[in-house]
């Protein structure tokens, strides 16, 4: 039970899967703009007369092959399509060009670098992007660290980072610069201690340390090495009362002050080292600040002088203005913090963590293999899209490795010269409310180029520009002829807008829309607007009423074999409309006669007629598909055989009567039975072998020509059986019988021989089983008497 309710179920979901599958007539769009928002299948038909009596306008909106077999021609179609046009198309580039080393803003690793789409509701356009990694490619690194007191041996190897990290970099790039900056933490309670003197210095009396502050700009982007490590070797730890640190502060201005750092468009780097955590938004409450952060830049004398002011940026916050200034963050923290920080990272794309001793003496490894790792990853991003729009990747990487989904955004372990494609699907549904073209952008995490789209939407038709307004078709000019079809001016109705909503009582309309004056409005089957009737829709598609009061449909016809008009017609208005060689009222009768054709070509075997296509048998002797079979009647062979034998040897039952009976018979006799016409001779011939009195057999065959004669060719030579051969017969009996004599008595011979054997064992068996007692003949008596002396007592 439970098997035929789930199969229940099944087959309910189909069918409904298939009635709704057709969007464009579910949207009942009122004009073509409207139909061919409703689905990519959809087409408008702008053809004045598609419309039957009593169909709504929305009938002309349906998909394609529905248009063309409702009679609407392909010219009167109108079916938009979108398009994928490439405005600028450099190749990629090396950063070496016929000998000579491109500027960084010459360098191409993204291609196309902009690109208009034409959109239509529901179809997607797609496109390749296609990113090489650049070999030679510029780096601008920032280093930032936490100067607070727990970070004092640290600073002490960051001092000769400088010229150290350029020897190691030259050998990933030849243009390389680097940066210094640090932070501590917001200058107010509770973060640090406010009183004079340790405002000037917030270490212990015995350690000689800087003021607080919130983050400084030590040294902006320079390609002098020996410079980082002078600047360096000047700074001083400082000190904050709680454990974790304003670092997110000093990201945020990092990001967004890009002329105070020195950003170029280049892969930009942020190293950011601790050995504590991180405050973020809402910390600020405790020091009484409430403002969000901004993310604006706040750098005076390369100090930050908002921390009082603004709160701790968001994780979020940090993503967003990290990601449109295109830089790459690589947390170097302690071990201790590792597990908070790669939470952090996992949050931050194109971001890494990495491990720092207790001193950063490993700094400058920790570097360089969080940017290995950071550029053999290219990651796919976008902007804001406009509503309704939606953007697929799917990526093709190195391998023949393709991903989708989340997975199609990213391409890893990619090498300096490696190429990578993506394909980019973006689809729109509808069309936005402005209906104006909007531009969104494309570009891999961490870097500056990027991809401008031009997104144009398709909300109109073509025909739309060809509207005639206050058209004299729309009842003198109270509406615009467009498309095939009226849009009504404000305030009217009606298929051609011959109605004012405020003229014309329902009443009056009502008694428009009823059939010889009866009760039902449309039918039952329709709506009555302005006079007229509109009909209803059915849920399948293919099923529709019509008429001038929707007293028609296209599904209510006799049915033949479970199919509408047996499957050979149409229905209008609940009639079948056969198609050619079909009649009857359900077009299940066929007029083509070639099934009733018997085997000699004639119709029903010339006994019977054709009707619908079989043979109906006009003699009840005759049955079959073609009236062929007689089961009561002589074979054929059988029929012909006594004119044959009385016409070829003038012996058989009608030898007496042979010219009178037989005289018509077209008869050709050939000397051999194998002279006669083979099977493939002549299309319908009968081989024929009887037997004659003398238990001869002769042949013969019976063909029928194609002028409907009938021709009887008959071998001359009989084949009669022979006589018996009687010598060697009786002595094969005899054989036989003497044989079978001798073989009984040999049998015989050979039981009695086995019987005698098992008798004498037997016997032998007996005889030694056999036990005899050794017993006195009780007639004996002996010759000597012993007489006893009754005195001697044997002395």
């Amino acid at each position: 039970m439970d098997v035929r309710l789930l199969l229940i179920s099944v087959l309910l979901g189909l069918s409904r899967a298939q009635i709704d599958v057709n969007e464009c007539t579910k949207a009942s769009a009122q004009s073509c703009g409207e139909c061919i928002q409703a689905g990519e299948k959809c087409g408008w038909c702008t053809d004045e007369k598609f419309l039957k009596q009593g169909e709504q306008k929305s009938t002309r909106c349906d998909e394609l092959d529905a248009l063309i077999k409702k009679g609407c021609s392909n010219a009167s179609i109108e079916n938009p399509r979108g398009r994928v046009k490439v405005d600028k198309d450099q190749p990629v580039t090396n950063r070496t060009k016929d000998g000579v080393k491109l500027k960084p803003d010459q360098i191409t690793q993204i291609q196309p670098q902009k690109l208009t789409l034409d959109l239509r509701s529901g179809e997607a356009q797609t496109f390749p992007l296609k990113f090489k990694r650049a070999e030679d490619y510029p780096i601008d690194l920032y280093y930032l660290m936490d100067l607070s007191y727990s970070m004092k041996d640290d600073l002490e190897n960051v001092k000769n980072l400088g010229t150290h990290l350029m020897k190691k970099m030259q050998t990933i790039t030849s243009d390389f610069r680097i940066g210094f900056g640090s932070f501590v933490e917001k200058t107010v309670m509770p973060y640090i201690s406010t009183t004079p003197a340790k405002l000037l210095n917030p270490c212990t009396s015995d350690q000689n340390c800087t003021s607080p502050f919130s983050y400084k700009n030590v040294l902006s982007l320079t390609e002098d090495g020996s410079q980082f490590n002078n600047l360096v070797s000047r700074q001083q730890i400082s000190g904050n009362l709680d454990s974790p640190e304003g670092g997110f502060d000093a990201i945020m201005q990092v990001a967004v002050c890009a002329n105070q750092i020195g950003w170029r468009n280049v892969t930009r780097l942020l190293v950011f080292s601790t050995d504590a955590g991180f405050h973020f938004a809402g910390d600020g409450k405790l020091g009484g600040i409430v403002l969000p952060n901004d993310g604006k830049c706040h750098l005076q004398d390369n100090m930050y002088t908002m921390s009082h002011y603004y709160d701790y940026p968001s994780i979020a916050h940090l993503v967003q203005k990290l990601s449109e200034n295109n830089i790459q963050t690589i947390f170097a923290v302690t071990e201790e913090f590792q597990p908070v920080y790669q939470e952090l990272k996992n949050l931050i794309p194109k971001s890494a963590v990495g491990t720092l001793s207790s001193d950063s003496n490993n700094v400058i490894d920790l570097i360089i293999d969080a940017y290995n790792s950071l550029s053999s990853e290219v990651i796919l991003e976008n902007s804001r899209l406009p509503e309704g729009v939606s953007i697929s990747y799917v990526s093709h990487c190195k391998n023949g490795v393709s991903e989708k989904g989340e997975n199609g955004r990213k391409c890893s372990n990619i090498s300096i010269g490696d190429e990578v494609t993506f394909e980019v699907a973006i689809t729109a549904k509808g069309c936005p409310s402005n209906g104006k073209s909007e531009t969104i952008k494309i570009k891999p995490l961490g870097f500056t180029e990027e991809v401008e789209i031009v997104l144009n939407f398709i909300c109109e038709c073509e025909c739309h520009k060809d509207g005639i307004p206050n058209s004299p078709v729309c009842h003198f000019g109270n509406g615009t002829l467009e498309c095939g079809a009226c849009r009504c001016n404000e305030g009217r109705i009606g298929r051609t807008c011959e109605c004012s909503k405020d003229e014309v009582r329902t009443e009056d309309l009502d008694a428009n829309c009823r059939m010889d004056n009866g009760t039902d409005i449309c039918n039952n089957n329709g709506d009555c607007v302005c006079g007229t009737c509109e009909c209803k829709k059915r849920d399948n598609p293919e099923e529709r009423y019509s008429g001038k009061f929707c007293e028609c449909d296209n599904f209510n016809c006799d049915r033949s074999n479970n199919k509408l008009c047996g499957g050979h017609g149409r229905c209008e208005c609940r009639k079948c409309i056969c198609d050619a060689n079909y009649t009857g009222s359900a077009c299940d009768c066929s007029l083509d006669t070639s099934t009733c054709l018997a085997s000699n070509k004639q119709i029903c075997n010339g006994r019977g007629t054709c009707e619908c296509g079989a043979c109906k048998c006009s003699d009840p002797k005759f049955q079959g598909p073609t009236c062929e079979i007689c089961p009561t009647c002589p074979g054929v062979c059988t029929e012909h055989k006594d004119c044959v034998q009385c016409r070829a040897f003038g012996t058989g039952d009608k030898k007496d009567t042979c010219e009178k009976e037989c005289g018509g018979l077209n008869l050709k006799i050939v000397k051999k039975k194998e002279d006669l016409p083979q099977p493939n001779d002549q299309p319908y011939i009968n081989h024929c072998k009887e037997r004659d009195a003398n238990d001869c057999w002769f042949f013969f065959t019976y063909a029928t020509k194609e002028d409907s004669t009938i021709e009887v060719q008959v071998a001359e030579d009989l084949e009669c059986p022979s006589g018996p051969d009687i010598i060697p017969i009786v002595a094969g009996v005899v054989a036989g019988i003497v044989l079978i004599g001798l073989a009984l008595l040999l049998i015989w011979k050979l039981l009695m021989i086995i019987h005698d054997r098992r008798e004498f064992a037997k016997f032998e068996k007996e005889k030694m089983n056999a036990k005899w007692d050794a017993g006195e003949n009780p007639i004996y008596k002996s010759a000597v008497t012993t007489v006893v002396n009754p005195k001697y007592e044997g002395k």
